[in-house]
């Protein structure tokens, strides 16, 4: 029973990933469009651009520690 508890946690906690995929392909689209709006933008958005992949990409780092921690820890 704990065991099933454990993989259902797990599983869980991964769920994490598909919305910290969505979080990058919004990130990067929206890049595209101001820089095709505004193209002297372009330096200073990609510069936003990778601060919003690295904190969205930590999302999904945290959620495969948790994954992590709940199947072989607790």
């Amino acid at each position: 029973m704990l065991e099933g508890a454990k993989s259902m946690g797990a599983g869980a906690a991964t769920i994490a990933s598909a919305g910290a995929v969505v979080g990058i392909g919004n990130v990067f689209s929206s890049l595209i469009h101001s820089v095709a709006r505004n193209p002297s933008l372009a330096k200073q958005l990609f510069g936003y651009a990778i601060l919003g992949f690295a904190l969205t990409e930590a999302i999904a780092l945290f959620a495969s520690m948790m994954a992590f921690l709940i199947s072989s820890v607790f």
